[in-house]
């Protein structure tokens, strides 16, 4: 984290487009708003994107604005994102989630500066810093054909690598305080220190939800707090059991579960393959349902959206493998 926020001061200054890179919950957010304040351009406006949040097409309208007329509810001129970053930033985060006819338009607008508003044909300049961010593999991405290269390259000026909060136990205690502060100046609480018990629970937790998990986490602890301590028994039943960590679990390891694999050959085709195969499947199906639900606070038709499934079938599978909340 002292590398990232050294090349955050340092390429703050300059003009520089920026790649964030990190899972989901790392703060990619929060070094993009450090990039603009810490900038000369924080005297104008920083405006976010969740590019993942929108179709192809509202997407497009968000971020270069539209014309009366240019489709169906287009019923006066709107700006977009690009023209009200005009003189600031602009974080486009989920990156990833964009088409490719889209990251041809933004092709251009790091380019050449300019583009049109959906169903015009007049050219508008912009003058804004583009930062980009992203929890997937962007050179995977690029090798299967749904991410541009030349938009990869345009982006990655600076690339800026978020760790996971469970390659960083050592900043658990600060953040836990940082929060602490916060949240008990929202609330008018006092949880002014944190058990041992507790602070060693959380240093031994995998974080699947990174930084935002733990945040959340301290919010619970300070609103249930009887007292001015941060107790173990504050904190939810994953956290003081480990669960993640696998410690804790009769299902088999997943590396262990690979390893196997690798062993008895991939080409292997008998009914004990069979059966390995499908309990990996199972078991990194079960993993990728319960972080996209932690992402998405637990909201299925969110969460299913974000899968591609139906929020029927997102339900079968939370009810199969016992993740139902």
């Amino acid at each position: 984290m002292e590398e990232v926020y050294r090349v955050t001061r340092r390429v703050a200054r300059s003009n520089a487009s920026v790649l964030l890179l990190g899972e989901t919950g790392t703060g990619k957010e929060l070094i993009a708003t450090s990039v603009h304040r810490l900038s000369l351009r924080n005297g104008g406006p920083f405006v976010r994107v969740n590019c993942g949040a929108l179709s192809e097409n509202l997407l497009e309208s968000e971020l270069f604005g539209h014309v009366r007329g240019a489709f169906t509810g287009a019923v006066n001129n709107r700006t977009g994102r690009f023209e009200a970053a005009h003189g600031g930033t602009i974080f486009l985060d989920e990156i990833d989630s964009t088409s490719l006819e889209l990251q041809v338009k933004l092709l251009r607008v790091l380019q050449e500066r300019e583009f049109e508003r959906v169903g015009d044909t007049k050219t508008n300049g912009v003058d804004t810093r583009v930062i980009a961010a992203s929890n997937q593999n962007l050179m995977g991405l690029i090798a299967s054909g749904s991410f541009r290269e030349d938009l990869y390259w345009r982006l990655n000026v600076v690339p800026i690598h978020l760790p996971p909060l469970r390659q960083r136990a050592e900043d658990i205690h600060s953040l836990v305080t940082h929060f602490l502060n916060d949240y008990n100046e929202l609330n008018d609480r006092y949880v002014t220190h944190i058990e041992p018990a507790a602070l060693e629970a959380m240093q031994a937790y995998d974080w699947p939800g990174n930084v935002r998990e733990l945040q959340n986490y301290v919010e619970r602890a300070v609103v249930m707090a009887d007292g001015d301590a941060l107790t173990l028994t504050l904190l939810p039943e994953n956290v003081r059991t480990g669960i993640h960590s696998g410690s804790q679990s009769n299902e088999p390891d997943l590396e262990s579960l690979t390893s196997e694999v690798i062993k008895h050959g991939l080409d292997a085709s008998g009914p004990d393959e069979d059966s390995l195969h499908m309990k990996i499947v199972s078991r990194v199906e079960k993993e990728l349902i319960a972080q996209v639900m932690l992402s998405c606070s637990n909201v299925q038709t969110k969460a299913a959206a974000r899968l591609g499934i139906n929020r029927n079938t997102l339900h079968k599978k939370l009810k199969e493998y016992g993740l139902e909340s």
